[in-house]
């Protein structure tokens, strides 16, 4: 685990540049749910990995935004693929978040994932839910790009407590 930046208050006057690791700091105040995100790349290889940038975008339709980091191992096989599921990780579900962090192995090892219905997509079963989701669209921004995708299918099959990470470590809703 990295050091902690001490984040100073802004003095007076125009603004004032932040650094990456100051704005990281500052982002690990704001709890965020935790996902992975799964799909297949154009080999049909099973492809992942975990994010906590996941937000919805719009009711109508119904669409959610993914963030995805540049350097990630899976951007190409997710901007390329017509589809994904956004798995929404439970307190039970620290293993799978750490193992889709992971560079360089096979993130499905051992893990209890199977087919979406109709579908090669690859979902985890017992996740709190998983948004089947057709990608429209992604926007290059900054270091990441944005992942848009229009949710076709639902499955809610967890009740456990959402698992959240939160300065820089998980947590659980109380």
């Amino acid at each position: 685990m990295s050091a902690r930046t001490e984040i100073a208050p802004s003095p007076p006057g125009p603004p004032v540049a932040v650094d990456g690791e100051t704005f990281r700091e500052a982002m690990s105040h704001l709890a965020a749910p935790l996902t992975v995100v799964t799909t297949r790349d154009g080999q049909g290889r099973r492809r992942g990995f975990t994010a906590s940038s996941v937000t919805s975008v719009s009711l109508d339709p119904p669409l959610v935004l993914v963030g995805l980091s540049n350097g990630s191992s899976c951007r190409e096989a997710l901007l390329g693929a017509g589809e994904f599921i956004v798995n929404v990780l439970g307190e039970q579900h620290r293993g799978v978040a750490t193992a889709f962090a992971e560079r360089g192995a096979d993130r499905f090892q051992g893990l209890a994932f199977d087919t979406w219905p109709e579908t090669e997509l690859p979902y985890l079963t017992g996740a709190n839910a998983a948004f089947r989701c057709t990608r429209v669209r992604h926007v290059p921004v900054g270091d990441h790009h944005l992942v848009i995708g229009e949710l076709t299918g639902l499955m809610a099959e967890g009740t456990d407590k959402p698992l959240l990470w939160y300065r820089r470590g998980f947590s659980t809703a109380s």
